[in-house]
């Protein structure tokens, strides 16, 4: 009689269901990442701000005067950009973040942006207009006298 070789039906079920259950225990890290993606995008705008107040003070520092950067007339604040120009410079649009302008109050989606100095918030499209927009977003305030702007994300309601 020939030996058989081989699986048995049992034994492909068996290997099925262990499967499924590691498939099950790995599907919820996978599905939380919407909230690593909205906060890496809030990083890169903190980032992306710093640089174009790094790069617009350079240019500041070569001829103090208005300037035209990339199409965008930047208005200076101690030297660096104010609030209302630094977002085209570093490449925000409507379509990506939804901008708090300074002296806005705070409301149920969005921070407050008021004080002295001026503050602009940047909250992602992907959560503004939600709860989210209050503790998931990036805020530039402008230089003091003497001293670089401030940029800082929020990421703890991401």
């Amino acid at each position: 009689m020939k030996q058989q070789s081989g699986f048995t039906l049992i034994e492909l079920i068996m290997v099925i269901v262990i499967l499924g259950i590691l498939a099950a225990t790995a599907l919820p890290k996978f599905s939380d990442l919407r909230g690593d993606a909205i906060t890496a995008n809030a990083n890169a705008l903190r980032g992306s701000l710093s640089s174009a107040a790094a790069i617009a003070h350079g240019t500041w520092l070569i001829t103090p005067t208005t300037a035209t950067i990339e199409g965008q007339t930047v208005t200076w604040v101690n030297g660096y950009p104010n609030t209302a120009t630094i977002g085209p410079l570093a490449g925000v649009v409507a379509a990506d973040y939804t901008t708090i302008a300074a002296g806005a109050a705070a409301t149920a989606n969005s921070p407050a942006t008021t004080g002295t100095p001026a503050v602009t918030a940047f909250i992602p499209a992907a959560i503004a207009g939600t709860v989210a927009g209050l503790t998931c977003y990036a805020m530039y305030t402008e230089a003091a006298t003497g001293a670089a702007p401030t940029v800082i994300a929020i990421t703890g309601g991401c």
